[in-house]
């Protein structure tokens, strides 16, 4: 009885083999290597790339002066930044300066933001933080992170967010979730503590990309480096990337 021809090798669909997952070299099983991994040649390559990548890269709330970007950003906590520039419209057409807003009633605050999320904590922050700059401020947000850490609501990385966007001063690294999650996979920093990466990125990311970076990961980690299935394949950083949690690999 003979045996049944076979049939012919089918090669992978185009979409499989973009999709696969990573080689399991020994280049993705490397841990933190600090002379490796912090090497000035390979952080410059690294902003080098995402310049190249992202050179419009900006700030995605909607503000016209600094006083709109702090108050934007405190409703940013725990929200989309598409819902929160559909809240202030209306929020400063009503109070449009710290003055108007110190003025406003809790209640009144709650109900213009309550689709943000956290709509009490929140209206509690900027009408905490209206009170502070038009009293002990005169109405001016402060340009120092000393200064604008005092004001309610304003904690280290929102005040970084200010300083940096409204008023080009870069006394910090903001690092939000996906900050510090790209910073993580890159191996420039161990911590997973927002202030911890912070200091460490401040050591090996020259000052004056320090504002640019948050901007450009930012919008890195919400279009490729996304948390559960990153776009290794679409990645320009893929092969500086020594990430264990790779999709795709191109060696």
């Amino acid at each position: 009885m003979k045996n049944a021809p076979q049939k012919a090798a089918q090669k992978p669909h185009l979409n499989t083999v973009l999709t696969k997952p990573a080689k399991s070299s020994s280049k993705l099983r490397d841990k933190f290597n600090s002379k490796r991994d912090l090497a000035p040649e390979r952080v410059g390559e690294i902003l080098k790339r995402l310049a190249a990548t992202y050179p419009n890269a900006e700030c995605a709330l909607h503000h016209r002066n600094a006083w709109e970007l702090l108050v934007a950003t405190i409703l940013s906590a725990q929200c989309t930044d598409v819902r929160v520039n559909m809240v202030t419209p209306e929020l400063f057409r009503q109070f449009p300066t710290p003055k108007a807003m110190s003025e406003a009633s809790q209640p009144a605050l709650e109900e213009l933001i309550r689709s943000t999320g956290f709509y009490r904590n929140k209206a509690k922050s900027i009408l905490g933080a209206a009170k502070k700059i038009t009293h002990d401020f005169g109405e001016k947000v402060p340009r120092t992170l000393a200064e604008l850490t005092t004001v309610p609501g304003a904690a280290r990385k929102t005040a970084n967010v200010v300083l940096g966007v409204a008023y080009g001063l870069a006394e910090g690294i903001v690092v939000d979730t996906h900050v510090l999650r790209i910073s993580h996979r890159l191996h420039l920093t161990q911590a997973t503590e927002p202030k911890q990466v912070e200091q460490d990125l401040i050591k090996i990311i020259p000052k004056n990309h320090w504002i640019a970076y948050s901007h450009e990961v930012i919008h890195h980690g919400r279009q490729i480096c996304i948390a559960r299935k990153p776009k290794c394949a679409a990645c320009t950083l893929e092969t500086v990337c020594t990430s264990g949690d790779k999709t795709w690999s191109s060696d």
